[in-house]
């Protein structure tokens, strides 16, 4: 008992330098706890309800995932570029590999492409991928080749590419004053095919067209190959319809990967004929 006459003050419970933590979805909020007097409660409810709003947004954000609908005259490298992928071409379809198939250049408009995915979902896309080659293979040869073959024994130079620059087209940019074959919008890597069999005349640099094949055909007429990133034949070598010789890319004067095609009368420049009436009139069909 305290001495007689004496009084002890109360002890006020100091809460004001108190910290309590509340949930907020699995962020943790830190208030301090105010006592009885000049506390304001509704000071602490706002914050949380703000914090516990922005929390799923935050969340939503981080992932950073969006769909791209494929349209016409679309390729990886064209959407990688355009939709700022980081990786490029080759991330966007390591991302969608089952969705695209064992081919980058088969995209079709309105295939669904996924970008912004993580580096490990993409990972597991391509070991899903591997563990089937042999029915993907055979899927995607059954599906693009009633469109790129004819029984006349052409075939388009890049599996279901879509043209990009048209024939004739009118330019300053060229120094005929227009367009003297058709772009076919393949990123770099892609094969191309020789349409036909026949004989090689020249494979090397080309200047402008950057390293070029030039193909003599049964017919007499010519196919050029232009921009390409690798050559697989040489001049003097027989070729066969469908047999791959080079790799597509973007050498020479270009503004990005895509295959510069021709067909003309003589192997040079300036003899050059519409290549896809040919082709149609040998029964490939164009996109």
């Amino acid at each position: 008992m305290p001495a007689k006459g004496k009084h002890r003050r109360p002890k006020s419970q100091r809460f004001t330098r108190s910290i309590a933590v509340v949930g907020t979805g699995g962020a943790a909020l830190a208030l301090p706890l105010m006592g009885a007097t000049g506390a304001h409660a509704a000071t602490p409810t706002a914050t949380v309800a703000k914090t516990a709003t922005a929390a799923p947004a935050a969340a939503k954000k981080a992932a950073g995932t969006k769909v791209y609908a494929v349209k016409a005259g679309d390729s990886l490298s064209k959407i990688a570029d355009e939709q700022n992928v980081s990786g490029g071409w080759k991330k966007l379809y390591a991302d969608n590999r089952s969705a695209v198939g064992s081919d980058p250049s088969l995209i079709r408009p309105g295939l669904k492409l996924t970008i912004g995915k993580k580096a490990a979902s993409g990972s597991a896309t391509q070991s899903s991928a591997k563990t089937t080659p042999s029915s993907t293979k055979s899927t995607t040869s059954a599906a693009s080749a009633p469109s790129t073959s004819s029984s006349s024994g052409y075939t388009l130079p890049v599996a279901g590419a879509t043209v990009g620059t048209g024939y004739k087209v009118a330019g300053s940019m060229w120094s005929s004053g227009y367009h003297t074959g058709v772009d076919f919008v393949v990123p770099t890597g892609t094969t191309i095919k020789a349409i036909a069999a026949g004989t090689v005349v020249s494979a090397g640099w080309g200047g402008a067209y950057g390293n070029q094949v030039v193909i003599q055909h049964a017919d007499g007429q010519y196919s050029q190959y232009a921009h390409m990133s690798a050559l697989s034949v040489s001049a003097g070598q027989t070729v066969t319809a469908g047999q791959q010789i080079g790799l597509s890319g973007a050498t020479g004067n270009v503004t990005g990967p895509h295959l510069h095609f021709e067909i003309r009368t003589t192997p040079n420049y300036g003899s050059d004929v519409d290549p896809v009436a040919y082709l149609r009139s040998h029964g490939v069909a164009v996109g």
